[in-house]
């Protein structure tokens, strides 16, 4: 699929989100950018804040960068000791103001807002059931659901309702709400997408308690990691303390494999591993099962760094940055009137021509999409003199799109859906192509096909999807019917449990 160079230059799955929230700190909005602009990675296309003032919902909300949508000014519009906001790119939904997040709702339980992480499978279906009834929905988000089935349950307590609303839906979802007292927090029975608990200590006050899709949004506000919510929980925050219960018992669980091969910043623990450390795994179990002479190891910057050192360290082969990248690429630029080889690429990337010339490179890369960036990368290498260029990759094939919150090309977009590994090869003309194996990335990651979602290489989709997938298998089973979710939705809900303050 043509695109504009710049998104020729980032040919890769699409990051998804990011959510963050906080409780009981005057600067709550403050804090919330903040967080938000630790986690810009995961989607540059809108950001979003919205606090309680102990008397309304103060919402501000634009497209664009974290920095771009937020100054003193329209944060001084955001007071309140609670607060939760949203970094998006879009996996259901248009580009357009009306989905940025978080989504705010008048409902019979008092003013909501929600942000959410991930992907709704049955969202459209519950929707055309609830504009059926009478719903009418102000976006085209998946996560404008949640807020419907909470504002039709008869439970009036907002836990409850949430509880109600989170039986009935199916997928991938990272939830944080805000409601008049509360911040509220949920992940799905698998656990699919991450989110982590923390807190903040405040001299003379009691803590306050933050909720992250990553933990480098609390290393830049000073707050402690304390541990992930977890698959099926439901964590509460409230002038009480912290409270918890699980609304689902998931028998598997399906971490997305992708945070830790690309999506989390390096510096970041998803799921309860260091990211950087699982790419050095990677990278170490690609030396071991792709092994090449060569001169030098060179990372595609900035994810293929960590693979890169693993690569380096397992084969000693010395590591060097024979390419730079640009970090103060936008989010538009002006093109040449002339044509510019490679201009996309060459926008973000250029090559150290004393670290590669007359040397025989291993190109390590996280993963090759559509192949036309590794392509030019490949070309731009040898143009600045290398003598041999060696692509390594550090995950297997992606051969599949992801249903549960990233956005990825169609199948049929995907090169290594429609091209071995040797046409591969030949199409980004290196001298030589290797992927990490499906079992070595398990095996570095530290987790089994059981406990982990690798749906984008294997196939196999640890959620039914409503709208199958005609080449997709269900885990473990392959029965297209049969839903092999785990999912056992309570009839009854626990007590929530409230948490010893620390």
């Amino acid at each position: 699929m043509a695109g504009t160079p710049l998104e020729e230059a980032q040919d890769k799955f699409r990051d998804e989100c990011g959510v963050f929230g906080i409780f009981g700190h005057a600067d709550a909005a403050n804090l919330t950018y903040l967080g938000l602009y630790a986690m810009q990675h995961r989607g540059q296309e809108s950001a979003g804040i919205v606090t309680w003032t102990g008397q309304r919902m103060a919402v501000e909300k634009g497209m664009g960068y974290v920095a771009d949508v937020f100054d003193e000014e329209r944060l001084a519009r955001l007071p309140g000791s609670s607060a939760i906001g949203h970094v998006r790119y879009s996996t259901t939904g248009e580009s357009l103001l009306e989905n940025a997040q978080p989504i705010v709702y008048n409902t019979n339980k008092g003013p909501l807002a929600v942000a959410h992480n991930g992907n709704l499978v049955n969202g459209g279906e519950i929707r055309a059931e609830l504009e059926e009834e009478g719903s009418i929905f102000t976006t085209s988000s998946d996560t404008e659901v949640f807020l419907h089935l909470m504002a039709r349950s008869r439970v009036e307590d907002v836990v409850g309702a949430l509880r109600e609303a989170l039986a009935r839906v199916r997928g991938a979802y990272s939830i944080v709400l805000l409601a008049r007292d509360r911040v509220i927090a949920a992940r799905d029975p698998q656990g699919i997408r991450p989110l982590t608990l923390g807190r903040l200590r405040i001299d003379g006050a009691p803590d306050a308690r933050v909720v992250a899709s990553e933990t480098c949004a609390f290393d830049l506000i000073d707050a402690e990691p304390l541990r992930d919510v977890e698959p099926g929980e439901i964590v509460v925050f409230d002038s009480g303390g912290t409270a918890s219960a699980s609304f689902a018992m998931g028998q598997r669980t399906a971490f997305c494999i992708f945070e830790h091969v690309y999506f989390a910043r390096p510096d970041s623990s998803v799921f309860g591993k260091s990211v950087a450390e699982s790419r050095r795994a990677f990278g170490r179990r690609l030396a071991r099962e792709h092994p090449v002479p060569a001169d030098v190891v060179v990372p595609v910057p900035d994810s293929g760094i960590f693979a890169a050192l693993g690569f380096a360290e397992e084969s000693g082969i010395p590591y060097g940055m024979g390419l730079v990248r640009n970090h103060y690429v936008g989010r538009t630029f002006i093109e040449p009137k002339q044509a510019i080889r490679h201009f996309g690429v060459k926008v973000k990337l250029n090559p150290v021509r004393s670290v590669v010339a007359g040397k025989r490179v291993v190109l390590v890369d996280d993963s090759i999409v559509r192949g036309t960036t590794s392509k030019k990368i490949v070309k731009m290498l040898k143009t600045a003199g290398a003598s041999e260029v060696h692509m390594r990759i550090s995950s297997p094939p992606t051969m599949n799109p992801c249903h549960y919150g990233i956005d990825t090309p169609r199948r049929k977009e995907l090169i290594a859906a429609t091209h071995d590994i040797e046409a591969t090869q030949k199409f980004i003309e290196a001298d030589s192509l290797g992927y990490l194996s499906l079992e070595g990335m398990l095996t570095a990651f530290g987790r089994d096909e059981n406990e982990a979602c690798a749906a984008c290489f294997s196939g196999r989709y640890p959620v039914a999807l409503t709208v199958p997938d005609p080449q997709a298998t269900l885990f473990p089973s392959d029965e297209p019917r049969e839903d092999v979710s785990g999912e056992k939705p309570a009839t009854s809900f626990p007590r929530l449990v409230r948490a010893a303050k620390p």
